[in-house]
């Protein structure tokens, strides 16, 4: 029988967390002869082909019957690959794409086939991020996993409509920008995109490491190429915090400034140039101190505030360069 649903997770060494999503989409309500799962291995781990076997011979030992494929690249070339590779190797009429590290709902599957039913061609659920009290996540990109129109860790789109767009743009090789690349696909060629908020998955957060934010900033890189790509739907549609990348900008130019006049013996103009920057830093450092924040906090923010500007900047023109676009 051929499935309505394949359920498409790309995946890259993280066993655990495939093994809580795959354990979540054996509890769907949807009858399991209505979905197939297919796991694709950015890299080809022999961790990640046994976690899918272990799923499958659990679903075996229940008693159950569900369809479960595991497809591995030898090299990562990212998610975007990955899940092109998943959705063109789907039985199912329906894709329904969904993160390794994601719990998706009991009625997940069968909220979004009430929407196809209806006629849906592409769908978009509802992401919930699920903090617990010690996390801690100084990752200024974060909300947009939640607040985003359309996350490619909970959508579902007929087969159909992917091949319509080519799916997934590979250049977006980092989890940055390519869903809304595919949403701005969809948009374009008149494909309506519905949502479905019953449809829920959910996001744990862990403890992530003080530099994430630094680490995090690469993906800025990404924006010129969605720009490059979509230039009326980029301004549109994203956010670009303008004022902050502009305060970034007066950052960088006056610590510049301060320290080439230091270099060059002018006292006054460094003067300034430290002043100046030293502001914009104290005030970019008041909004993201946290509340009690400990004397180990507050040393890991100074730090992550300095640095961000030179970052931040750094992958934007990078980005601009690389896809040669005049991106700001």
């Amino acid at each position: 029988m051929t499935p309505e649903f394949s359920v498409v997770i790309p995946t890259h060494q993280h066993p655990a967390f495939l093994l809580k999503c795959l354990d979540a989409l054996g509890r769907q309500r949807l009858a399991r002869n209505q979905f197939e799962i297919i796991v694709v291995d950015d890299g080809d781990s022999s961790s990640t082909a046994t976690a899918v076997a272990l799923f499958s011979r659990q679903v075996v030992q229940s008693g159950g019957t569900l369809e479960v494929r595991y497809l591995a690249q030898t090299e990562p070339l990212g998610f975007a690959a990955a899940r092109n590779r998943g959705w063109r190797a789907a039985r199912g009429r329906v894709i329904a794409f969904i993160d390794d590290d994601c719990l998706p709902q009991p009625d997940w599957l069968l909220s979004a086939s009430t929407s196809f039913q209806r006629g849906a061609q592409v769908v978009a659920g509802q992401l919930r991020l699920a903090l617990s009290d010690s996390s801690t996540r100084p990752d200024t990109k974060l909300p947009y996993v939640e607040t985003g129109e359309f996350i490619s860790a909970n959508c579902f789109c007929l087969k159909s409509a992917l091949e319509r767009v080519g799916g997934f743009e590979e250049d977006f090789d980092s989890a940055w920008r390519q869903d809304s690349d595919l949403q701005f696909n969809f948009i374009q060629v008149g494909i309506p995109i519905s949502k479905c908020p019953e449809a829920v998955v959910v996001y744990p957060l862990r403890d992530a490491a003080w530099y994430t934010a630094l680490a995090n900033e690469r993906k800025g890189r990404y924006d010129a190429l969605l720009y490059k790509r979509h230039p009326a739907l980029f301004r549109q549609r994203i956010e670009t915090h303008r004022g902050l990348v502009l305060e970034y900008y007066a950052s960088v130019l006056a610590s510049t400034i301060g320290f080439m006049s230091a270099l060059s013996d002018n006292i006054v103009a460094a003067a300034m140039g430290f002043f100046l920057w030293g502001a914009i830093s104290t005030n970019m450092l008041w909004q993201r101190l946290p509340d009690n924040a400990t004397n180990r906090q507050l040393s890991q923010t100074v730090l992550t505030t300095l640095a961000i500007p030179f970052l931040a900047i750094y992958w934007r023109l990078r980005g601009a360069i690389k896809y040669k676009v005049l991106y700001w």
